[in-house]
């Protein structure tokens, strides 16, 4: 909107009223859409549609009779004319050609602005913002001439006793809806909707309603000298007496009326802001916080109801597991007139608590569920120990390395130092029968000590692998080392790396006799089979003790099966098992991370996984990934 003007459209006691107001509300109602009203000038308004992102829909202009606006202009809505207005000294303006060499005001974008463009001008123009302005120019002589839409001079005159009416229309306009040209839909269904509303009889009822009795609808002016001439009239042919009841019956009517048209405005107001209050109350129903308002003696004064329980709950803790007591930390904030917040912990779940204190010895309460948040940073401080414990891993496994080394050196020689004392100890047997080594006889402690070298060795052995397929676990990495990876290979040190927890199941392998080759990383493959494998252990610690892993090509795909028979899971378990820190085992540390990465992993290198689990019988984990060349 842009007008200020009555009956068309106007601001009064902060409602939005008028002919333009009401008629736009009957064309949303009917069109199904959403009314909003924004104000501003008609400039910016012009401005704004023709822009290439409007930020309104339509809005109600004059248009000169036959003269089309650039944008999109609905059917006629009602009709207006423009004259010129001129200082009270100053001639009539009988026609176009008295404007000669004048300084005539005109208002930019307007429907006279829109008019004067396709015809000569032979007068001074000078562009104004508002009528106002050209008035104000008219008072004070810096122009000549205003020309001025009737509707809004009738509205001005009043206020500028210097100014007055000098012609007849000189334009005729009609106000219609303007729309963006690009909004031709909905300038189609504002046409459709004026043609119903005009043939149900509506339309002419608002013209009525605006328009009719009690409003104003002619030139003030011309108004008030047919009055002077009536009411000459009337003195002739009356006495004084009857004069004064005439007056006194018109004044006591537009009194009456305009009580009542106060009265009528103070009801929509009154509603207006009932329905304001009420959207706003169900704002603050509806959202997941927990608004409170106290005063200072901590009496509650309003609130939304949410988590309300919270504030004197005895259970509930603060971040260092100390008992929380609302009524003191309430008192310290009023005190010191500072904001505090707090973390709060009740049943394993969090909420943030704040208090702001505000004017009049008031404080609003706001709580909210930070229980994901917090479960994140946790889950977050997790991950950094897990990659610190990760570095010492590597520091460890390193530093192992090196007696291992020594040990498979060292075994080697004495390997091979008992290979050639063998024989010399054969004939010295024969010669000394009697002889021991380590309280055995000589051909007993010879094997004994051959078979602990190659226990030695093997042990050794043992642990280098052990050693390398963890150095190689615990390796940092920024980005998928693609190769082509042994799926056997990778299933076979899983086992190794996690041989302390496997140990104590019945474990059962079949590997693939056929080459199981996929491209991926190794070690982020590794990672996948290394959860399964705990997982499958943690789920067999009270029930179950039998773990089957399997890699197998089928096809195309090489496919790679865990398997065992410990407690399962529920239905509620197995829909979320795929969530990011969703774990059955919080208490016990589990992060719910494991299953969450194995996902990513298993994306990343375009493999597929089915689970099928029931619950007290155990759970099968299918792996399928594409079968790689080996050439």
């Amino acid at each position: 909107m842009h007008s200020t003007t009555a009956p068309l459209e106007w601001r009064e006691n902060g409602v939005e009223q008028g002919f333009n107001i009401a008629l736009a509300k009957k064309v949303a109602k009917r069109t199904g859409s959403h009314l909003g009203f924004r104000r501003q000038t008609l400039q910016t308004l012009i401005a704004d549609l023709q822009s290439d992102a409007p930020q309104i829909d339509f809005f109600t202009a004059v248009s000169p009779v036959g003269i089309p606006r650039q944008s999109g202009q609905s059917d006629p809505i009602y009709t207006t004319y423009a004259k010129a207005y001129t200082a009270l000294d100053s001639p009539d303006i009988n026609g176009w050609s008295d404007l000669t060499n004048k300084r005539v005001a005109i208002k930019s974008g307007s429907f006279v602005d829109v008019y004067i463009k396709d015809h000569s001008q032979l007068f001074t123009r000078v562009d104004v913002d508002l009528y106002e302005t050209g008035f104000k120019l008219l008072e004070s002589g810096d122009v000549d001439v205003v020309l001025a839409e009737n509707m809004v001079a009738r509205r001005l005159q009043p206020h500028y006793a210097k100014v007055r009416s000098a012609s007849e229309p000189l334009i005729f306009g009609v106000y219609s809806y303007v729309t963006s040209p690009q909004n031709q839909a909905l300038l189609s269904d504002i046409n459709t909707t004026l043609r119903q509303l005009k043939h149900s009889g509506e339309y002419d009822d608002l013209v009525a309603h605006w328009f009719g009795t009690g409003r104003e609808k002619i030139d003030l002016t011309a108004e008030h000298l047919r009055i002077l001439k009536y009411a000459i009239v009337i003195a002739s042919m009356s006495f004084a007496g009857l004069l004064y009841t005439v007056f006194v019956s018109v004044r006591l009517r537009h009194r009456s009326d305009a009580l009542a048209k106060e009265l009528r405005q103070r009801k929509a107001a009154e509603q207006a802001l009932t329905q304001i209050t009420n959207q706003f109350q169900m704002m603050l129903d509806e959202i997941p916080y927990g608004v409170y308002l106290f005063d200072s003696s901590q009496q509650q004064l309003w609130s939304n109801g949410q988590h309300e329980h919270l504030l004197h709950h005895e259970a509930v803790t603060d971040e260092r597991s100390n008992p929380f007591v609302f009524d003191d930390r309430f008192a310290q904030a009023m005190r010191r007139k500072l904001e505090f917040s707090e973390v709060l912990q009740l049943d394993n779940e969090y909420w943030l608590l704040q208090i702001f204190p505000i004017a009049q010895q008031q404080a609003v309460v706001l709580v909210q569920e930070v229980t994901e948040q917090q479960r994140l940073q946790q889950a977050h401080e997790q991950a950094s120990r897990l990659a610190s414990l990760g570095e010492l891993s590597a520091g460890v496994a390193h530093e192992i390395n090196n007696p291992t080394g020594l040990i498979l050196h060292s075994i080697a020689l004495i390997s091979d130092a008992m290979h050639d004392i063998n024989p010399m100890l054969v004939k010295f047997a024969k010669t000394q029968p009697n002889s021991r080594i380590a309280g055995l006889e000589l051909d007993d402690g010879l094997q004994e000590l051959t078979v602990s070298v190659e226990t030695v060795t093997d042990a050794a052995r043992r642990i280098a692998r052990i050693v390398k397929d963890l150095k190689q676990y615990a390796s940092p990495s920024t980005k998928r080392v693609e190769q082509l990876v042994d799926l056997n290979v990778s299933v076979e040190t899983a086992l190794r790396l996690t041989h302390n927890m496997v140990k104590r199941f019945d474990v059962k392998t079949l590997y693939s006799d056929e080459s199981a080759i996929t491209p991926g990383d190794d070690a982020q493959l590794q990672q996948v089979f290394i959860n399964l494998i705990q997982n499958a252990c943690l789920a067999m610690e009270t029930y179950g003790g039998h773990l089957a892993i399997s890699v197998a090509v089928v096809g195309s795909q090489v496919e790679v099966v865990v398997e065992d028979d410990g407690i399962g899971m529920s239905k509620d378990t197995f829909h979320r098992i795929k969530e990011p820190f969703f774990t059955t085992r919080r208490e016990t540390g589990g992060t719910g991370l494991g299953l969450s990465i194995c996902n990513r992993i298993l994306d990343e290198h375009q493999a597929r996984w089915t689970i099928q689990s029931t619950e007290g019988q155990g759970t099968r984990i299918s792996l399928y990934f594409k079968r790689g060349n080996a050439s």
